[in-house]
């Protein structure tokens, strides 16, 4: 009994990845231009969220919100025009469309990764100019007092 209870995850994600599939499998029986459209599109952003082993998966999240900002134009000419497989395959074949909605994930998946890195050189930038500033302010306080300097 015990040995079973052990075996189960622990946070109970068990059910939940069958409901995951469920769900995308109802989205491509109904609506399968648009999730051939959206996945083609969105390659990339999926790949990010497979490849992505880091708690939360920042760097995909924002390879797939910036995939979907950019997929939302070409979903919606989609939806307008009839819905059509055709249609979606067409739009998917356009290589603007399709250059366009990938850039913009390689554009997030590069602000996830340099963002980082960037405010940490801010922050260290900031701090060593209020090093300097106070240190300076020491001084002057030993010299205008006449302390000794600090070791």
């Amino acid at each position: 009994m015990k040995a079973r209870a052990a075996a189960r995850p622990a946070h109970g994600l068990g059910s939940m990845v069958w409901l995951q599939g469920l769900a995308c499998g109802a989205v491509v029986a109904m609506a399968t231009p648009t999730a051939v459209l959206g996945g083609l599109l969105l390659v990339p952003g999926i790949g990010a969220l497979l490849a992505e082993r880091r708690a939360g998966r920042p760097a995909a999240r924002v390879t797939l919100l910036c995939g979907a900002a950019a997929a939302a134009g070409p979903l919606i000419a989609l939806w307008q025009s009839g819905l059509g497989v055709g249609g979606a395959l067409a739009a998917a074949a356009d290589p603007a469309v399709l250059a366009g909605c990938w850039a913009a994930q390689a554009g997030g998946w590069l602000l996830a990764q340099l963002a980082p890195v960037l405010l940490r050189l801010a922050f260290d930038a900031h701090a060593a100019t209020i090093a300097a500033r106070l240190r300076s302010e020491r001084a002057r306080v030993e010299a205008e007092w006449d302390i000794p300097p600090a070791g």
